[in-house]
């Protein structure tokens, strides 16, 4: 019996981009992003525990502008992660199953995240000053 080729299991260049990948995929990036931002916020407080120089050296570091990159970088992943927790739970609950639904529901998610994300940022620079 000769062997047939067989299709492969369906991919990225099968499917067309859409925005519930699209959310799926930053969910999983984000989580990873936050577990490094986890590891960054203990080294700070032990550095914070350390007290003087480690300190320091700590927050020249955060207030670098590679470490503010980061640090917004974090507070970005923070509340998308936060609000697309939040989408998830609403789906557990059952609702949002309808397609319009799953895309006006992913754009609030990103919307919210960016708004939470400046809101934080305005709030916080205003503070330092």
């Amino acid at each position: 019996m000769p062997t047939r080729e067989r299709p492969l299991s369906p991919h990225l260049q099968v499917y067309r981009w859409q925005i519930t990948m699209t959310m799926s995929i930053l969910h999983r990036v984000t989580g990873v992003i936050l577990s490094g931002g986890a590891f960054a916020l203990a080294a700070w407080l032990l550095a914070l525990a350390a007290g003087g120089d480690a300190y320091a050296n700590a927050a020249e570091c955060l207030a670098s502008p590679l470490g503010q990159l980061f640090l917004f970088g974090f507070t970005l992943a923070l509340a998308y992660h936060l609000f697309n927790g939040i989408r998830h739970l609403l789906w557990d609950a059952g609702w949002g199953f309808q397609i319009p639904e799953f895309y006006a529901s992913g754009w609030t998610v990103a919307a919210l995240s960016v708004v939470f994300t400046l809101v934080i940022w305005i709030v916080a620079m205003g503070a330092g000053a």
